[in-house]
């Protein structure tokens, strides 16, 4: 990737609209461009965390597992997002894995050495960086509320407003998503099974809300889905 397609990329992510033109030229320079087939192995736990991530083709899903082998999915990554960021804050080694999910993934590795003597010339990026860990821990204690407060179902519906609130598309008076996730994903994201799901997005879609087939889910109302999940 030449360096203007790699200050392209940066210009794609708000979070860099701090940095001037020398700056974002040091960063490219630091940037190394990557491609993995589905269902690839990013990082996993043990891997040093060396190394920053920006997406910019596919969907990832950070995960970890628990005791018994479960897979718990903490986090989805969607294009023009960072990830790895735990690398910045302190983490020596990996304790999550970084996962593609049903199509081809491209990304830019950037060293952490790299990209911390960046911040240290910008303390706007410091602040940029801190807003966005700050609401990545929000949406984990959202996570954990909806855990402890909401049923199976409820945590399901919450989980299809929110991704399709925030990566759906309007046509009509409906919301469209098409998205990468099995019923197995979901389950792993919202600490249910696989055959819960497939029960709520029936009796959804019996229901009339929600339509869904391979990879899509039209909303028919966000106003009523939303008050499903209450």
């Amino acid at each position: 990737m030449s360096t203007e397609a790699k200050i392209t990329l940066l210009n794609q992510f708000s979070v860099f609209d701090c940095l001037n033109g020398t700056e974002k030229n040091q960063l490219a320079d630091a940037m190394e461009f990557r491609k993995k087939p589905r269902y690839s192995v990013i990082y996993q736990p043990g891997d040093n965390s060396d190394y920053l991530y920006l997406l910019s083709k596919g969907a990832i899903k950070i995960s970890t597992h628990n005791s018994e082998g479960k897979e718990v999915i903490k986090q989805l990554i969607h294009p023009e997002a960072i990830f790895g960021e735990l690398a910045l804050v302190g983490e020596s080694t990996r304790n999550e894995t970084a996962q593609s999910l049903k199509e081809e993934i491209q990304y830019c590795t950037i060293r952490i050495a790299d990209f911390q003597r960046i911040l240290a010339l910008n303390t706007t990026l410091n602040q940029q960086l801190l807003m966005l860990f700050g609401q990545r821990m929000m949406a984990a204690e959202t996570k954990l509320e909806n855990l402890i407060f909401k049923d199976a179902r409820s945590r399901i519906v919450s989980f299809l407003h929110e991704v399709v609130t925030k990566r759906g598309r309007r046509v009509g008076y409906e919301m469209l998503l098409k998205h990468s996730l099995t019923h197995q994903d979901i389950a792993n994201i919202t600490c249910t099974s696989r055959q819960t799901v497939t029960l709520v997005l029936n009796e959804l879609r019996k229901e009339n809300l929600i339509y869904f087939n391979r990879g899509r889910i039209l909303v028919r109302d966000m106003d009523v889905l939303q008050a499903n999940a209450a």
